[in-house]
């Protein structure tokens, strides 16, 4: 069989092709999607793109987020028909097949109503909750997120429904207008000179006490360290990328007395749980999906601002050339595989 796909052939090289894959028979418990919207992680993505990241290899497919229509499924499976629309982690591909069988098979049916373009972002919102997950964040605290992309965005967001008051800190003035844009309290165009003081004017000196680190820029957090406050919490979201050399001691000095209090450094990693639901396990990527799925469906949680682009799988050379030429413009960017 087949059928179409982004592929990244060699560093910086995008191409829009045919591969071929043996879908059938179909196992018992497989579902074949049809992608109907793609949506690119722009960090994960361009590292890939450039070569940097060792686990990908190429000539492959990019991507891991897939709003889909089920075209098939196997005898055994029951919760899913031909004709429902789904959510995946596929990549950018006309089909995949599921096999929700396995551990790693995640299939999530949309709820009624919502629109798929909106619902393929659940992949991004998913990463931002595992920040929300391990923080300590209750009502009434300050909290803090450096670096507003999607997955910074989304995190501001759920800070805000987890009951902080949130400063989001961004370089770009353009993604601090789409933070106010999505109801965020404190949006805050970063400056070098003033930051400290600028967030202890909203926080009455009191600094925030949980930092999201989401630029995935190792340079960008040290700075950002002193307007976390007495024993407060520093948590990376962002995957870290790119080399940094700089006194680790000045870093580690400032993290273990802070001139006010010790500081707790915590890894967010999307992966730290299971995908499926887990009796012994209250947190899952599953759960945080279709909780996505609800907060996008409601309008609690605001997608379109950060909607950018819709373009056809056939121009994602200029898709990726532009995430990385021009990230102001390009901050959401789904591929439309309903005219392929």
């Amino acid at each position: 069989m087949k059928f179409s796909s982004v592929l990244f052939t060699a560093p910086g090289q995008v191409e829009f092709g045919q591969i071929e894959a043996d879908f059938k028979p179909l196992g018992a418990k497989d579902v074949l999607v049809r992608a109907l919207y793609t949506l690119i992680s722009a960090g994960t993505e361009l590292a890939c793109l450039s070569g940097r990241e060792g686990w990908f290899g190429m000539p492959g497919t990019p991507g891991y987020a897939c709003v889909g229509e089920v075209a098939a499924v196997g005898e055994g499976v029951t919760e899913f028909a031909p004709g429902d629309l789904v959510y995946s982690m596929g990549g950018h591909q006309q089909y995949h097949r599921i096999d929700t069988g396995d551990e790693r098979g995640l299939c999530v049916k949309l709820p009624s109503g919502i629109a798929p373009q909106q619902a393929v972002f659940t992949r991004m919102i998913c990463v931002a909750f595992t920040a929300l997950r391990i923080s300590t964040i209750e009502l009434g605290d300050m909290a803090g997120v450096l670096g507003l992309g999607l997955v910074g965005n989304f995190a501001a967001q759920l800070a805000g429904m987890q009951g902080a008051e949130v400063v989001a800190l961004d370089l770009s003035e353009r993604r601090v207008e789409l933070a106010a844009a999505c109801g965020v309290a404190h949006p805050m165009v970063i400056s070098s000179e003033s930051l400290a003081d600028d967030v202890a004017a909203v926080t009455g000196g009191r600094g925030v006490s949980t930092l999201i680190e989401a630029t995935g820029i190792p340079r960008a957090l040290p700075p950002a360290l002193p307007i976390v406050g007495p024993f407060g919490e520093v948590i990376l979201l962002g995957t870290p990328r790119g080399v940094y050399e700089t006194d680790l001691t000045d870093v580690l000095s400032y993290v273990h007395l802070n001139g006010r209090g010790s500081l707790t450094f915590k890894g967010a990693h999307e992966w730290r749980y299971p995908i499926k639901r887990d009796g012994f396990v209250k947190h899952s990527i599953a759960r945080n999906a279709e909780l996505a799925l609800e907060l996008i469906n409601s309008g609690a949680l605001q997608v379109k601002p950060l909607h950018s682009h819709t373009m056809p799988p056939s121009d994602a050379a200029q898709a990726y050339a532009g995430l990385k030429e021009q990230p102001d413009d390009y901050i959401g960017v789904v591929f439309d595989w309903t005219g392929v």
